[in-house]
């Protein structure tokens, strides 16, 4: 193998590691960052007082409702009511970012 095959298969390797990375970017682009969403129902609890803690899952799950499939992200948040810790779990759509549903667990 000359030089020239050499040089020819890197720049193949090269463009083809560029269009995939940026087809899986263009993936992830179509949804809310898991950061905004947690940020948005984090300020929406405040509004009823401080919060102790908070998570959520970075990366999107498949969730279905009857005929209703979406990628969306779980998550949840913690408080005291006076001396009663509070916890509550929420799911929000990935896309949109639309908090679904919130509970208490």
């Amino acid at each position: 193998m000359n030089w020239k095959d050499a040089a020819l298969g890197a720049a193949v390797g090269l463009t083809a590691g560029v269009v995939i990375s940026q087809s899986a970017n263009a993936v992830q682009s179509n949804q809310v960052s898991a950061e905004k969403v947690l940020q948005n129902v984090k300020d929406q609890f405040k509004q009823d007082g401080p919060i102790d803690g908070s998570w959520i899952q970075m990366n999107p799950e498949d969730h279905q409702v009857l005929a209703v499939k979406n990628k969306v992200y779980r998550g949840g948040i913690s408080r005291h009511d006076g001396s009663e810790l509070e916890q509550f779990e929420f799911i929000a759509d990935a896309k949109t970012g639309t908090v679904m549903d919130v509970y208490k667990i």
